[in-house]
């Protein structure tokens, strides 16, 4: 036992490289001669017996220079080794994953079906790797799964993912929330909370959840469908600041709203009104004025676009005047800001507009040149009505 005790364990020395020994690749406390590739023990690794092995077994090589055996060793790490081999193949896959990964986020986010990932993505990374790399694509493609059903999940995960750290992150943070219930053309009542919180010093603002409301939408409905959900995720009511909503009775009631049976539980809550629902009652109770003016920029475009004909000579009128735009656009009413839009790309075709009505209808025409100022002012309007929409992000 002492005698074992005492072994001394030898370490390599750059230096016996020029004796054609490197440290084995199994064990770097063994050396292993780059010409026979034969690994001995740590007691052989003494220069006197590197350099024996070298004369009597490889005698022809006992002349060989530094660079010689730099050049063996160089040969000998660029070899593919089994464990190499697994290595690379782990670590491709690896990479695919998170390819796949990546692009589904970006699937998810365009709002795009999830079989364009086998239909239109793999087959642009084929046609890229086979036109400019000029490298065969199988082995890539077959690495990055896409299918439909892969997509799904892999974008399901990553939402549970991130709904976890989010409900992890407010388990012990204050937040201002904002609620908002709509139905959905199948006649399902969806409600939507938002939350807005401070984290490393900067406001930030995510969704929380979107839930159905299975029966009706009363403000005890809303109401407890959000402390179930705060229950679940083991996040504390009283973590609530404040709380944004619509004016709906169902919403601001004083004894059946959702405010009230929320102030039962946090009695200090503050409730604002949305903004976003004061600009939108503002916008949609213009002066009399303002809502003629609006009124001639609609008809004129019902006027174009509601006839084929009319649509496709009026863009060929912007082609021939050089406009940026060769089409008007529609609004709808539900979503009330897309009238910016299409404020916007009427003013700026308001000369070919005009142009064009000489000969469809004369007092349409002067009707748009009379209050050519008024549109302005609405297109403006709007404009920033969208911009502080933008800035605000759907969250007092």
């Amino acid at each position: 036992m002492a005698s074992e005790s005492k072994k001394k364990c030898r370490q390599y020395n750059i230096e016996y490289l020029k004796y054609g020994f490197i440290q084995s690749p199994t064990n770097i406390t063994l050396p292993m001669c780059l010409i026979c590739r034969k690994v001995f023990s740590n007691e052989a690794m003494k220069p006197s017996r590197l350099q024996e092995h070298l004369i009597k077994v490889h005698a022809n090589k006992k002349n060989m220079d530094l660079f010689y055996f730099q050049t063996l060793e160089k040969k000998f790490l660029k070899e593919p080794t089994l464990v190499n081999m697994f290595s690379t193949t782990s670590k491709q896959d690896d990479d695919g994953l998170r390819a796949s990964y990546n692009i589904s986020l970006l699937i998810a986010k365009s709002g795009k079906p999830h079989t364009i990932g086998e239909e239109l993505i793999l087959p642009a990374i084929s046609e890229v790797i086979n036109t400019m790399l000029h490298k065969p694509a199988f082995d890539i493609i077959k690495k990055i799964p896409l299918s439909n059903n892969t997509v799904q999940r892999r974008i399901d995960e990553m939402a549970q993912s991130v709904e976890e750290l989010l409900c992890e992150f407010l388990k012990a943070t204050k937040l201002s929330i904002q609620l908002d219930e709509s139905t959905l053309p199948g006649n399902e009542a969806l409600l939507l909370a938002y939350v807005r919180f401070v984290k490393e010093e900067k406001i930030c603002q995510e969704l929380l959840f979107a839930k159905n409301l299975m029966t009706d939408t009363k403000g005890e409905s809303i109401y407890y469908t959000l402390e179930e959900f705060f229950k679940e995720k083991e996040i504390p009511m009283c973590n609530i600041l404040s709380v944004a909503t619509d004016g709906a009775p169902a919403m601001v009631g004083c004894h059946r709203g959702f405010i009230a049976y929320l102030k039962k539980t946090v009695p200090n809550v503050l409730a604002v009104h949305c903004v976003i629902h004061r600009q939108n009652l503002v916008a949609k109770n213009l002066n009399e004025r303002l809502h003629k003016s609006l009124h001639y920029v609609i008809s004129a475009i019902n006027k174009i676009k509601n006839n084929s004909l009319n649509d496709r000579l009026f863009g060929q009128l912007c082609t021939e005047n050089d406009e940026e735009f060769n089409q008007l656009l529609f609004h709808t009413e539900v979503r009330w800001l897309s009238k910016g839009a299409c404020l916007d790309r009427f003013y700026k075709l308001f000369d070919s507009v005009l142009e064009f009505l000489k000969t469809k209808d004369d007092i349409l025409r002067g009707n748009l040149i009379n209050y050519r100022s008024d549109i302005a002012y609405l297109t403006d309007l709007f404009k920033n009505l969208m911009k502080q929409i933008c800035s605000c992000k759907v969250m007092i």
